[in-house]
């Protein structure tokens, strides 16, 4: 069991898609819902191969706003069974005795509007009758508890959400992480928490997946951040490995790489013509190898780092304390991403020759 249910807010960004294929890359999920992609069909579509995964079912946007995907792996037996603008419906290995559903909602934001969904939810329930799990962005609370900051939820509101999922026999998941998923970001006012996405599910789906958690996980774009539906059985697992020494093209986005090429080669180098210019290309080496490890830093390990800092910048929020860290640090950390991304593309075989470097064993060799 490994889903990621995520309202990204628009896919139209080169630093949405970014910050969406990070999440994928890292948390490696089966199955991704996405609201409000605000993006074209065969847009969408393409992104299959990016995020690899194979296999889309879109609701197509409404002029500019809105629209659901649904994407999939090859080895997952899903099959959608049906679709609107706020809803995909779907069963996971239909026909079979593990049959289980999955449903991808997003409850209406307008607030006069949300009783249609609460009875949209109580239609889908009356369709069949297996473990069930759904989640997404309900756009509503069930309890008082679950804002901070911003004018008081009314009773009626959350009550009538509460008894819908009462009809449908769902109980909530709870959560791993921040106690809410949306932030209003407020630059001039009071900044407002919520948490408006849930994952819910029947009791015959949680004893099929006993160990189910819902981690709230960090991001830094959407005001939504990402749910990630996993048992606790799923391990990432990092294997390190010595690789031989690579010029990265990252480090020319850093203005001090200039400068430890240069000292490195000007340095003196006693022997002959040729032995001269291979000295020089080794002390180069060794000065961009330590200048990397000491200076510039491990991308991944300093990603890390950041977000644990955006992470205690939250709380503090949440405390009511100043907002202005929490967007500073969500640059940082876009900026970390993008540097990121550059690695991976160096190492891609496909972006060798489209970036010109030819980054071949032979010329390292």
């Amino acid at each position: 069991m490994n889903c990621i249910s995520w309202n990204c807010r628009g896919l139209g960004q080169p630093r949405a898609v970014l910050e969406l294929t990070e999440l994928v890359k890292n948390k490696s999920p089966s199955i991704l819902f996405l609201m409000e992609t605000r993006s074209k069909e065969q847009y969408l579509k393409k992104l299959c191969s990016k995020l690899k995964l194979e296999n889309v079912h879109i609701e197509p946007r409404m002029n500019t706003g809105g629209g659901l995907a649904l994407y999939w792996k090859n080895g997952i037996d899903l099959k959608v069974l049906d679709s609107s603008p706020t809803f995909i419906d779907a069963v996971v290995n239909p026909g079979m005795d593990d049959a289980w559903r999955l449903t991808g909602f997003y409850g209406n934001p307008i607030t006069a509007n949300r009783e249609h969904s609460w009875a949209l939810l109580k239609h889908l329930c009356l369709k069949m009758d297996i473990p069930w799990l759904c989640m997404g962005d309900f756009n509503e609370i069930i309890k008082a508890e679950e804002k901070k900051g911003g004018a008081n939820r009314r009773e009626r509101q959350m009550r009538e959400f509460r008894e819908a999922l009462d009809f449908c026999g769902f109980r909530d998941l709870g959560f791993v992480g921040n106690p809410f998923t949306w932030c209003n970001n407020q630059f001039d006012g009071e900044v407002t928490w919520i948490r408006l996405d849930r994952g819910v599910a029947t009791p015959s789906w949680i004893q099929m997946f006993p160990t189910v958690r819902v981690h709230h996980v960090q991001g830094t774009l959407s005001d939504h951040c990402p749910l990630w539906v996993c048992s606790d059985d799923e391990n990432i697992r990092f294997y390190n490995k010595s690789r031989p020494f690579r010029f990265e093209a990252v480090w020319l986005r850093d203005e001090g790489c200039e400068g430890i090429i240069r000292s490195a080669w000007q340095g003196e180098i006693s022997n002959d013509s040729v032995g001269k210019l291979m000295g020089k290309v080794e002390a180069c080496r060794l000065s961009l190898k330590s200048w990397s490890r000491l200076s510039f830093g491990n991308i991944r390990r300093m990603l890390m780092k950041k977000k644990k800092e955006l992470a205690a910048a939250e709380q503090l929020s949440m405390a009511g304390i100043s907002h202005e860290q929490v967007r500073i640090l969500r640059g940082e950390v876009y900026e970390l991403l993008v540097k990121e991304e550059c690695l991976w593309q160096q190492r891609s075989r496909v972006e060798w020759l489209k970036g010109g470097d030819l980054n071949t064993s032979y010329f390292h060799g």
